[in-house]
Formats: structure tokens, C-alpha cells, sequence
């Protein structure tokens, strides 16, 4: 077993940070053979990974991570052994701008043309870049935007296929949320598994249509629903019979977003003396929505929930205000003392009452939680997540924490000084019978060596180290989002 000192007096390095949103313009695939520790022969399957993997466009700077064009990593594990491989999504506009040899197209989080604003102004036009989000559903691998179309890639080589319309579902120009959830048994689809997901179109009401879609990516069932105002909606939660929505607290003026001196999502203002609005959203199209008033908070992320005597339950990633990216400023030199960090909240809603009530589980910083697939929507004991080296106060993620959300015991492995980390992934064992049987598996940047590695965690044991660590020949960006499955892709 691969093991590390788990107490280090030093944080972390802003250098060693930085160096982790160079740009990476390799594409490449191999056999991970240089390793430490072992690769459980059990662990079967494909991790794809995407995130921002151009941070520059021949020598421009993106202003913010979330607007560089989308990276996706494949890892096939089989027989002990893992394979690589990295290609960037083949967007239109990514091959437009190589081209071109500078940006093209306008930033939703602040990147602009060159010219200034007068080179910006009254050019709404969208990039898709296709970089939060990649799963394989109904035998299609799908790269992710929530503004746009998702980008179909062929599993075994990730070659870009072009934009994918689910068989007829979306329509020219519509786009699709890259926070999918999957219903382990659902009871729209007979107690089989199916994909809910959903689209947002904002303007003075904010259109809200769910998609579920059955393990062959047939469209299962499909429903639209209007909220007043602007809503800025990332991601859901899903139940059994819900999907329960954040409508964050906050305003948009696109005006500076027109004239060409900002980006739309510097334009949105997060108003703490606002309700945060919770949605909830009968799944199988019957009865009424319901919109309850909580406490006002930001979120991103949704961890889990679940219905209990009546009851629904959130587990989110909350913030005290919008971390809102500002003009003309890099993303590189943010100072983390001073933004928000996420922490993990649990929402009580009852519907009858028309109440919502919540209380702080863990206030260390973290962001990108995960559990047990079998568990979604259902009530889970465990949650995984990535977290910070120190325990107070905001600052990279560094670490992976294990949460049993029935004792309250913590289990966290720091890579500091030299390791930032970002969202694991659970990967089932495929004999377990217990609810954290299986692994842990993420990218992490290494600093020392500026490369990143595959890791591998005992679920049961995170806080023992990784059962191993797979060096990649060079480092790939921080990531977004990704998913696994039991399919083998490799070679």
C-alpha cells in the first residue's frame, strides 16, 4: 500500500497552485506503468474526466477557468492495469480560434475579444466549450455544456462526433444542464435505472424542462415548468419523486454584459437580504410546484436527497454569498481569504407546512460531493467530497474527505504541501454488500513533479492513504466534472 505523512505543518504554495492552470496542448494515450502501489484486479471499467484544459488561446488568457475550452481524460482499468488518454473536445469554435490564433468569441465568465469593448459590444454570441460535464448514457459518450448542445465523442478514441440532439429531443440551439443524475430504480421507468436531467432558459420567468431518459437513451418522460424572475440554476437534487432546484438569491443586469465591458456571469449580484428559493418539482408531471423561502445562500452543488416521513432532505455545498468574478482581474491571483468557502448544509423542507429549516454538518471547506450510486435520491450514509488541507477558513482543495453522515465521523487525506485535488469519483466494488465497499478515484495535480496522477482510495479507509498512484507523463488542468462505468474502454 502506498502511503504519505498525513500531518504537514505547511499549507500550500500560490506558485505550486498556479502552475496547475497552465494550459495543456498534449494529446496522447498510454499504459500507466509508472505507478506506485497496486491496482485492485477488481476495479473494472472507464473514468472519463473533462475540464478546461486550455487556459490560454496562443498566448490570450481566459479571464476564469470555467470559459477554457473542454480537455477529456479517459482511464480504462482492467486486470490490474490502467490505460490513458486526453483529447480536447473538437468544438466549432475551438477549431475556429486555433485557426484564428486568438479569441474569437466572448466569455460567459469574463474572457473577451481583443478590441476592448468596442470589439465586445452587442456580440451575445456563445462558445460552446464543452467542459463540465462527460457520461456514458444509452451507448453515447456526451461532453457536457450547460448553455448548449452536449458534444457526442466516440468512447474508445474520444474523436469529437459532433453535437447530439438525444435522438430527436433537443431541437437546434437548445441546450442541456451537465449535472445529470441517475435514478438507480426509478418509478417512472418500472424500477429500472434512468438519466433525469434538465434545461434553463432565464429571461423574465425562467423556463425550467426536466428529461428522463431510459438506460437505451430513449426519452422516458418530459415536462416544463416557469419560476418567476431570473434564476441562475447549476445543478439539482432528485428524489424519488421530486427534483428539487436552488434559486439563488441573486440579480442579473446584462447592460455591461451588452455594451461589452463584462461578462454575463460578472453581471449577476448576489442580494443577501433575498430568500433563497427552493423548487420542488413533482417528477412525473402531476400536481402542483412548490416554492419555498430558506435562508439566503449560494450554491453550486447539490450533494444528495431524500424523502423521510413526509419530509424531503437536501445535502448541498453552500456559500454565504455569489464567490462573483470580477472584471478585469486573474483568476490566478484570487485571494481566498477573502471569498466564501462551501460548506456542506442539510435542508429540512416540508411541504404541507410550507417550511425549510437547516443546520451546518460540516463546516470545513469543500466542494464536489459524491456517494454511492445505488444511493441517489435515496437516504445514504456516507458522502465524499473534496476539502481543504486547513480545517477553518478558505483556500485550494487539497484533500478528499469521507463523511458518515449517521456517526458524524470524518475521515481526510491531505496531499499538502505539493497536491491539489478537485472531485472524486465512487466506483462501486462489484462484490460489495456494504454501502462504502469500492474506491475512491481522482485526478491530482502534483506540483513537485508538475504532473498529475490517477489515485486510488479504499473507500472504507480514505484516511490510511492510497492504495495507489498513477504518474501521467504531464499534468492536466484542474477538472470539472466526470463519471464512471463499467465499461471497458481501452486498448
Amino acid at each position: 500500500m502506498y502511503t504519505e505523512p498525513r500531518s504537514l505543518s505547511q499549507d500550500y504554495s500560490r506558485d505550486d497552485w498556479k502552475r496547475g492552470y497552465l494550459s495543456q496542448h498534449q494529446e496522447s494515450e498510454y499504459w500507466l506503468d509508472h505507478l506506485e502501489g497496486d491496482i485492485p484486479p477488481e476495479l473494472c471499467g472507464t473514468l472519463f474526466r473533462v475540464g478546461p484544459g486550455l487556459l490560454d488561446i496562443n498566448g490570450y488568457p481566459v479571464n476564469h477557468p470555467f470559459d477554457g475550452d473542454g480537455m477529456v481524460c479517459a482511464i480504462a482499468f482492467k486486470d490490474g492495469r490502467a490505460h490513458f488518454r486526453n483529447r480536447f473536445v473538437q468544438t466549432q469554435g475551438f477549431l475556429e480560434e486555433q485557426k484564428a490564433g486568438k479569441p474569437l468569441y466572448r466569455g460567459v465568465f469574463g474572457t473577451q475579444k481583443p478590441g476592448g469593448w468596442l470589439g465586445n459590444i452587442f456580440d451575445t454570441r456563445l462558445k460552446n466549450i464543452a467542459n463540465t460535464n462527460v457520461i456514458y448514457w444509452g451507448g453515447k459518450l456526451l461532453a457536457l455544456w450547460e448553455a448548449a448542445e452536449p458534444h457526442r465523442l466516440n468512447p474508445h478514441t474520444l474523436e469529437t462526433l459532433g453535437l447530439e440532439d438525444l435522438d430527436g429531443v433537443l431541437e437546434e440551439g437548445d441546450a442541456i444542464a451537465a449535472h445529470p443524475h441517475i435514478d438507480p430504480h426509478s418509478q417512472g421507468n418500472h424500477g429500472e435505472p434512468c438519466l433525469v436531467n434538465f434545461a434553463v432558459k432565464p429571461g423574465p420567468s425562467t423556463a425550467i424542462t426536466l428529461y428522463e431518459f431510459a438506460t437505451s437513451g430513449k426519452l422516458l418522460r418530459q415536462q416544463t415548468r416557469f419560476i418567476p424572475g431570473f434564476a441562475f440554476l447549476h445543478d439539482m437534487a432528485i428524489t424519488p419523486n421530486y427534483c428539487i432546484f436552488f434559486q439563488n438569491p441573486v440579480s442579473f443586469n446584462p447592460l455591461p454584459y451588452l455594451l461589452g465591458f463584462r461578462g454575463a456571469a460578472e453581471c449577476i449580484e448576489f442580494n443577501p437580504n433575498t430568500s433563497t428559493k427552493i423548487i420542488v418539482i413533482p417528477r412525473d408531471g402531476s400536481g402542483a410546484m412548490n416554492i419555498l423561502d430558506a435562508e439566503p445562500c449560494f450554491v453550486f452543488h447539490h450533494a444528495n436527497a431524500w424523502e423521510d416521513n413526509g419530509d424531503i432532505y437536501v445535502d448541498s455545498i453552500c456559500y454565504n454569498s455569489f464567490p462573483q468574478p470580477t472584471a478585469d482581474s486573474d483568476f490566478r491571483d484570487v485571494d481566498f481569504e477573502t471569498i466564501p468557502e462551501g460548506q456542506l448544509w442539510n435542508f429540512r423542507l416540508n411541504l404541507e407546512e410550507e417550511t425549510v429549516s437547516h443546520q451546518v454538518v460540516e463546516s470545513r471547506c469543500c466542494e464536489f460531493p459524491v456517494l454511492h450510486p445505488e444511493k441517489v435520491g435515496r437516504k445514504a450514509r456516507y458522502l465524499y467530497m473534496g476539502t481543504t488541507h486547513r480545517e477553518q477558513g478558505n483556500a485550494p482543495l487539497q484533500g478528499v474527505m469521507k463523511c458518515d453522515r449517521l456517526t458524524g465521523e470524518r475521515q481526510v487525506w491531505s496531499f499538502a504541501p505539493r497536491g491539489f485535488t478537485g472531485e472524486p469519483t465512487f466506483v462501486p466494488h462489484p462484490q460489495g454488500t456494504e454501502e462504502d465497499d469500492g474506491w475512491l478515484l481522482l485526478l491530482m495535480y502534483d506540483a513537485e513533479h508538475h504532473r498529475s496522477d490517477v489515485v486510488i482510495f479504499d473507500a472504507k479507509s480514505v484516511d490510511k492513504g492510497p492504495l495507489a498512484r498513477l504518474h501521467l507523463k504531464y499534468h492536466i488542468p484542474y477538472g470539472l466534472h466526470g463519471n464512471f462505468t463499467p465499461e471497458y474502454f481501452g486498448p
